[in-house]
């Protein structure tokens, strides 16, 4: 039996989300250090990206790692060189004469060796450069490509979930706004390099100073993680207003909201609404900000004493005669590097912690899975169905909610029957054809197809036989060819099927007399789009249910927008359409519905009456009251 959605067991990357802390992800010590594991799928995620892209780059910067201590040794050598040369300056009459003797030989073969360091430098930076924008944006591609295949794989339910949104929000974000984080990983590495090689020069001279640096700037490394996590945290908390923000700006200035917000006179409304969540937003930042400033100032000013302390050492050392001019200007030069790239290193190490959090929400989205599976050994879709669809006492409550959705169904949808389905709003008709999808599971009983439990089926194999029109279709801005092919899209190139669709939904004139044919672009998302009436629009939906050719139709309110005739024309293609399939049908139009060899009626979540149309007329049930209500409005 299918087991229910309350037994579903939280997945690992969903845990977080739920755990009941009592703070804010991020906020602990611990926190940050196990956000680092991030980094290791995030690399292998840009090496699946672009391998030869992440090779030449690591290779770019362990070349520009190597550059400055051998760019500053070399200039060490020059200076000793000159000032030797000053000291021998009165042993040649002349200047060429020196020159002659081959006493610069050396110093413009160093000349030329830095000249050559420098060209080299300017070189890898700019292909570097290059390299990075690219491998950012292959990256980017391939975690935003990988997010939309892994949400296809999730249930309905994760979609209609807040919390799943507010995750979802997150880590579309870093797909978009987080993926230079691999530039600033590689950078960390090429410096930390350079920061080895210095450090092993300035060993061999002062060991001591190695130690002074890390003491002096390790309260700015703490600093900087601390208020990094605070961020995060902050953002964390506040993915709810931020996607609300989102809303309120597309609701503002989207054509599908347009009429109404001019109407309603809706913008000065929407515009403060927007304006108080963005001075929340601003008052919070700029609060965390200050207090950043502050206590950066003041470690960075404890980091800047360590560096004088050790300036002042190398000079009087100069001064004792134990350095020489040379060793004075590359030690003082090698320290002040050092100390930028230690102070520069440890601030991206603590960003590339708070940054690793924020992946936390990526990875997290990516461990999330799916709740209806196919089982190991699936069985085949019918074809044709040969008994049809049985429930057995099904019950259903939405995720997080108390109520049942509906509860205790017992009803037999037949194979090669069109059986209709009627009631009032709320009284679960689109929720019984979420669960005949398999959209949802049942919370208890369980739906069989030709006697076999619907869990034992694939359900993507039975969604591709399935074909069914919801009442809030989406309107696709794509072709009109692409609108209909949606319906099942591995047959978007089959041209004839497309129009054969067109035809049966009665849409094909329309299309035809369009500037661009089945290639003119629909809606007006996009330039030269041409948007549809709502009646247009769901002939083109009931065209993707055409073009699908499933075993099993379903049509909740697809005529919904269409006029009366308009209407009967749609149900008598039905008709014709179904005749040998197995069909469900939803329509508040009980006129319409007499064509249905049963009707289902529904009342608060139960099946109250079930018959044809002449049976429950007959019974002087709710179907004969509602009936009658509707056709008193045409008398």
């Amino acid at each position: 039996m299918s087991k229910s959605s309350s037994e579903v067991d939280v997945e690992p990357g969903q845990a977080y989300e739920h755990s009941g802390k009592n703070h804010p992800p991020g906020k602990t010590l611990k926190d940050r250090i196990e956000a680092l594991k991030n980094l290791r799928p995030y690399v292998s995620l840009a090496w699946d990206a672009c391998p030869r892209l992440v090779t030449a780059a690591l290779s770019m910067r362990f070349l520009r790692a190597l550059l400055p201590v051998a760019m500053l040794y070399i200039g060490k050598l020059i200076i000793d060189d000159v000032a030797q040369a000053l000291q021998l300056q009165n042993s040649f009459a002349s200047l060429s004469e020196r020159i002659a003797a081959g006493k610069f030989n050396t110093l413009i073969a160093l000349f030329g060796a830095e000249f050559g360091l420098a060209i080299l430098a300017d070189i890898l930076g700019r292909a570097g450069s290059l390299i990075d924008t690219l491998l950012s944006e292959r990256l980017s591609n391939a975690a935003t490509t990988r997010l939309m295949k892994h949400a296809a794989t999730l249930d309905l339910a994760d979609f209609e979930d807040a919390d799943f949104q507010d995750r979802l929000d997150r880590a579309r974000h870093q797909t978009t706004g987080g993926m230079t984080l691999i530039i600033q990983v590689f950078n960390q590495g090429q410096n930390l390099v350079t920061v080895i090689s210095l450090a092993a020069s300035l060993v061999f001279y002062a060991p001591w100073i190695i130690l002074l640096l890390l003491v002096t700037m390790l309260p700015t490394f703490m600093c900087e993680s601390h208020f990094n996590a605070l961020g995060y945290a902050m953002d964390f908390k506040r993915t709810p207003e931020r996607r609300e923000m989102d809303y309120i700006r597309q609701t503002a200035s989207s054509a599908e909201t347009a009429k109404e917000v001019k109407i309603f006179q809706l913008n000065s409304f929407l515009v403060d609404r927007y304006i108080n969540l963005a001075n929340g937003f601003y008052a919070a930042h700029r609060k965390l900000a200050m207090r950043r400033a502050a206590w950066g100032s003041l470690f960075s000013a404890v980091g800047t004493g360590g560096y004088y302390i050790a300036y002042a050492y190398i000079a009087w050392r100069t001064l004792m005669h134990d350095f020489t001019i040379g060793d004075l200007a590359f030690l003082a030069a090698s320290f002040q590097r050092l100390r930028g790239l230690l102070e520069g290193l440890l601030a991206e190490f603590s960003s590339t912690a708070g940054q690793a959090l924020y992946l936390k929400d990526l990875f997290s989205f990516f461990n999330t899975k799916s709740r209806i599976l196919a089982p190991s050994h699936p069985l085949p879709f019918p074809r044709p169905v040969k008994r049809g669809f049985v429930f057995h006492n099904v019950g259903f409550k939405y995720p997080g909610s108390e109520n049942w959705a509906m509860r205790h169904v017992d009803f037999e949808l037949r194979a090669g029957e069109v059986l209709a389905m009627v009631g009032e709003n709320g009284a679960g008709k689109t929720t019984l054809v979420k669960l005949l999808a398999r959209l949802y599971d049942p919370t208890e009983g369980y739906i069989t197809l030709d006697g076999q439990d619907l869990s034992s089926f694939d359900p993507q194999d039975l969604r591709d036989n399935i074909g069914v029109i919801f009442q809030d279709f989406v309107r696709y801005n794509m072709t009109a060819s692409e609108n209909i092919a949606v319906g099942k899209i591995s047959e978007k190139h089959d041209e004839t099927r497309i129009r054969r669709s067109a035809v049966k939904a009665k849409i094909d004139k329309l299309i035809v007399g369009l500037c661009g044919g089945y290639d003119q672009m629909i809606g007006k998302g996009f330039r030269n789009g041409v948007d549809l009436s709502g009646g247009e629009w769901q002939r083109m939906a009931i065209a993707r249910a055409y073009n699908r050719q499933a075993e099993v139709l379903i049509l909740d309110e697809p005529t919904s927008a269409l006029d009366a005739r308009a209407e009967f024309e749609v149900f008598q293609r039905f008709k014709d359409l179904s005749d040998g399939k197995t069909a469900f049908l939803i329509s508040h139009r009980l006129s319409s519905v007499r064509m249905a060899d049963r009707i289902l009626v529904l009342a608060n979540g139960r099946v109250e009456a079930c018959g044809t149309h002449q049976e429950l007329m007959d019974g002087q049930g709710r179907y004969a009251e509602l009936f009658e209500l509707q056709a008193s409005g045409y008398r």
